[in-house]
């Protein structure tokens, strides 16, 4: 009997000893992978890859004053405890709003001479997304994708549908002429003119994008990703590119990162660029800037893919990432200082306050 009772002891001991390391393997794994929380929270904005050389130098001013005003509205909502996707929703919204980027007011006019708009966003915590694609009548479609997201049991909704949805939501409808701009309007009737002249991928090629993305850290430590583009120059009528579709152009998940695109679209599709990013950071263990590079500077590259990305990971950190000649892109963080930087590989960063 007693060694029987003895016997039970020891079993009793074994599996409390068991319990117990299991918790403390629980807690260090919280302890690595849990995201930061409190006063850290960060912010980082791309205003589209591309060659800006040929770029005026007033133009080059107008987009950096533009996406400073942009990072200085996220920042002042991550600064009062506001969420990230409120921060990813407010500075796409203002680049949307200048006509100086390829996203809303500033689309790509394609083949029609019409432009048409793809939107992303994503909520790190919950998985929740929202994207609209091939509309023509919505001034801010960041916004409407948002409200798909919160709105509706769905991810993705385009053209008619989407629009119909917009004015059920009480989103005014503007007309096409809300987006001319005689810059791009030149620009497409060039195009138009010399195109049977040149093959598409040429006019990939010298197209400069301006597609525009943001990813977020709140002080809860939620992640969010939002991108916004008008696609490419000349495209065909309802051609759809990567920024719309989750894990392609727009990703986030607090278990690994976030992630904005910008690029020739049909290569972040058939390469997941995204969710391809944050799942070499999740499975792999890598760090953010690594999965990154291996992504965008080694198979994009392979395959002639140009773009780049911004990603941000819940610990803070950054990677803005990019193999063509510029990448525009601004961070901030806690401290209150915009750095925006890349709109050249040799460009020196230049720091702005992140109040005004």
């Amino acid at each position: 009997m007693k060694s029987v009772r003895f016997f039970g002891l020891c079993c009793l001991a074994l599996l409390i000893g068991l319990a117990l390391a299991n918790q403390r393997r629980s807690a260090r794994a919280a302890n690595v992978s849990s995201p930061q929380s409190g006063s850290n929270f960060v912010l980082v904005a791309h205003g589209g890859a591309g060659n800006y050389n040929h770029m005026t130098p007033a133009m080059l001013d107008s987009r950096r004053d533009t996406m400073v005003k942009a990072i200085q509205s996220g920042y002042a909502v991550l600064s009062r405890g506001g969420s990230s996707l409120d921060a990813v929703e407010a500075t796409i919204r203002i680049m949307e709003d200048s006509g100086l980027f390829d996203a809303g007011r500033g689309a790509y006019y394609d083949r029609d001479g019409v432009p048409e708009l793809d939107a992303a966003i994503m909520d790190g915590h919950t998985l929740a997304a929202g994207s609209v694609a091939s509309v023509r009548h919505i001034a801010n479609p960041i916004h409407l994708a948002r409200l798909v997201m919160e709105k509706t049991p769905h991810v993705m909704l385009v053209g008619d549908g989407a629009e119909r949805f917009a004015q059920s939501q009480g989103i005014e409808l503007v007309s096409p002429f809300y987006f001319y701009n005689q810059h791009l309007w030149e620009m497409y009737e060039r195009a138009k003119s010399g195109e049977e002249k040149k093959k598409t991928s040429e006019l990939l090629k010298r197209e400069e994008h301006g597609t525009v993305g943001v990813v977020a850290l709140d002080q809860a430590g939620n992640l969010a990703a939002g991108t916004s583009t008008g696609g490419t120059e000349l495209k065909l009528p309802g051609r759809v590119g990567d920024s719309p579709i989750i894990g392609a152009g727009t990703y986030a998940n607090n278990q690994s990162c976030a992630v904005s695109g910008t690029g020739v679209g049909e290569f972040y599709m058939r390469n997941i660029v995204a969710a391809d990013i944050c799942e070499r950071v999740r499975y792999l263990h890598v760090s953010l800037e690594q999965a990154a590079d291996d992504v965008v500077m080694k198979e994009l590259v392979d395959q002639k893919g140009e773009g780049g990305v911004i990603a941000l990971d819940p610990h803070g950190n950054v990677a803005t990432t990019f193999n063509t000649d510029g990448m525009m892109n601004g961070t901030v963080r806690v401290d209150g200082k915009i750095i925006v930087k890349g709109w050249s590989k040799s460009a020196e960063p230049m720091t702005f306050p992140a109040s005004n």
